[in-house]
């Protein structure tokens, strides 16, 4: 090789590395990872012991949606499901007879019934909505305070007195301004800086307030039997919180879980079910206390960011915090399991991404 195209090539791959390290150690990222400490992930052990009860789920199908993130019956005995397209779907239990119910233009994460029959919606793009049994939609809250925005609505439950409470899964990331719930919920989770909350609103007044804050993306919340103490998961610290609706008081209910729960949803017989979407990931953890590190990784191709693998996991608990049923695949064959709707006859199993919805005779 001539001694000058030698020293052209050398060159031009010298320029190309000082490239990549800049681009690696300079290219500006959205977040600003700060510092944590997790506890050494539990593994799957004693209450969440290994099974494959959640595998072979049977199928209904939602045609070309997929994501049917939250399901609930509705007052007229229909089954309901939230979707990634925006759209409400409405069916059957035994899924015949879909329809489109609704189409918000958004995201519904989590939704539950008022006593008047309404929808209520926490839409990640639009906020709090109403939606009539006609579907017709409104809006009842897309902020807390005039400069004060609702930027990722999450979960939502309606208390017996008429109250709704929501969550706010980051002040920091807007599903709308950063490509969709699952890229603005790794920017969160990867950055860490708390900024989750429970909200309030009240349809008497018209106005939303803070009940809790700084929670890692705060996501699925349901209520407890007396009608007043939330349950709410921090899918950012692989923990559920116990906090009262009146006060705000607060307190961990369960710690160190073996993955990020996602939505909650109320039982039968006292249960209350919460979906691990994905299992802990040892390289996320241990990059807890590296910050430069993850602001590192979110300059890497999304392929390469260390999103853990598929785990089917969802599990039931009562008030007190008494595991009550475990159910696993650990294939994943239903992937990003968010939580369970549990009838009479059935469990139906929530799920992020997933083409279908699954379900299982109820045990």
């Amino acid at each position: 090789m001539d001694s000058t195209i030698g020293s052209k090539i050398s060159a031009g791959a010298g320029l190309t590395l000082v490239a990549v390290v800049a681009y690696l150690l300079l290219w500006p990222v959205p977040a600003e990872p700060v510092s944590w400490s997790p506890q050494a992930a539990p593994g799957y052990a004693g209450a969440h012991a290994a099974n494959t009860r959640l595998a072979g789920l049977r199928k209904i199908d939602i045609g070309a949606e997929h994501g049917p993130e939250h399901l609930a019956m509705g007052p007229d005995g229909k089954l309901y499901a939230a979707v990634t397209s925006g759209k409400i779907l409405r069916m059957a239990p035994d899924g015949s007879g879909r329809e489109v119910f609704a189409s918000t233009g958004g995201r519904v994460l989590g939704f539950d019934f008022d006593a008047g029959g309404r929808l209520i919606a926490a839409d990640a793009m639009k906020g709090l909505l109403a939606i009539a049994p006609d579907g017709k939609t409104s809006v009842l809250s897309t902020e807390v305070a005039p400069g004060d925005p609702i930027l990722y609505a999450d979960g939502v439950v309606v208390a017996p007195d008429g109250m709704i409470y929501f969550t706010d899964a980051s002040t920091r990331f807007a599903p709308a301004q950063w490509g969709g719930t699952f890229e603005a919920s790794v920017l969160d989770i990867l950055e860490q800086s708390a900024t989750g909350r429970v909200l309030a609103y009240d349809p008497a007044s018209g106005k939303t307030r803070v009940l809790a804050d700084g929670l890692s993306f705060a996501n699925g919340i349901a209520l407890a039997a007396d009608g007043h103490t939330l349950f709410v998961n921090e899918t950012g610290r692989y923990r559920i919180w116990k906090i009262d609706a009146r006060s705000g008081a607060r307190e961990i209910l369960f710690d160190n879980l073996p993955g990020y729960p996602d939505n909650l949803m109320r039982g039968r017989d006292g249960k209350i079910w919460v979906g691990l979407v994905k299992p802990r990931n040892p390289t996320i953890d241990k990059l807890a206390q590296r910050p430069f590190m993850r602001k590192l990784t979110l300059r890497l191709p999304r392929a390469m960011w260390p999103v853990p693998k598929a785990y089917g996991h969802v599990f039931a608990f009562n008030d007190d915090g008494k595991v009550l049923a475990d159910l696993q695949d650990p294939s994943g064959a239903y992937p990003e399991t968010t939580a369970v709707l549990e009838t009479p006859e059935r469990l139906y199993i929530q799920s992020l991404h997933a083409s279908f919805i699954g379900w299982m005779p109820r045990p």
